[in-house]
């Protein structure tokens, strides 16, 4: 299987941090977004959104970060994707929740306190950040209670979802995320940093 990624994001992250927890080998392709590749005629041709991860397995060619976990878990016997509805509802809800809502509230943080910075793109919107903050403690209240007495977001065990919410705290420490009052999403996330999958796709430098 081709893995089309781009190292840096934390969408490429969670897919490719899954492939490795699994044991599947993927065939490495970058694509580097500051170089405009995600725009050439022939990565169009794969993902007409212009964005990555992208998976191809023969001839079937896969994009959304989500969906590409999902068919990677149901590879192989694994408890990330385990074979009961309700648990896989389960899931489903918190990937659900992920890119409707976590994101939604990381994704400003971490662009205007972290890469605008890191790009040279000027300084960091005050009112965006204030905006999003104020949304991220709506969300991280949630995810925290959910987790007060979980070790694991889906039945108290390491599942796709956790992979998911865990991606969008990757650069939670530079995009100043306000983390202070959540101890249980900081000892759950500390947890996820253990894996060595986890260790494997973090950025460098």
């Amino acid at each position: 299987m081709k893995f089309y990624y781009f190292p840096p994001s934390p969408n490429t992250r969670k897919v490719h941090a899954v492939a490795i927890h699994l044991g599947l080998p993927l065939e490495l392709r970058l694509v580097d977004l500051q170089q405009g590749e995600q725009r050439t005629p022939e990565f169009i041709q794969l993902n007409p959104t212009g964005r990555t991860p992208v998976l191809r397995d023969g001839e079937f060619v896969l994009w959304e970060s989500t969906a590409i976990m999902q068919y990677l878990a149901s590879q192989v016997a694994n408890t990330l994707w385990p074979e009961a509805p309700q648990i896989r509802a389960d899931i489903m809800r918190w990937q659900s929740w992920q890119l409707a809502h976590w994101h939604q509230v990381c994704q400003p943080l971490q662009y205007e306190n972290f890469v605008k910075p890191l790009l040279q793109l000027g300084e960091p919107d005050l009112q965006v950040v204030q905006s999003a903050t104020e949304r991220f403690h709506a969300e991280a209240i949630a995810l925290n209670q959910h987790l007060a007495e979980r070790k694991f977001l889906v039945n108290d065990t390491l599942t796709l979802a956790d992979f998911s919410v865990a991606s969008d705290l990757t650069y939670a420490v530079p995009g100043r995320f306000p983390l202070e009052d959540y101890p249980h999403i900081r000892t759950w996330y500390s947890r996820i940093e253990q894996l060595p999958a986890w260790q494997q796709t973090a950025p460098r430098g």
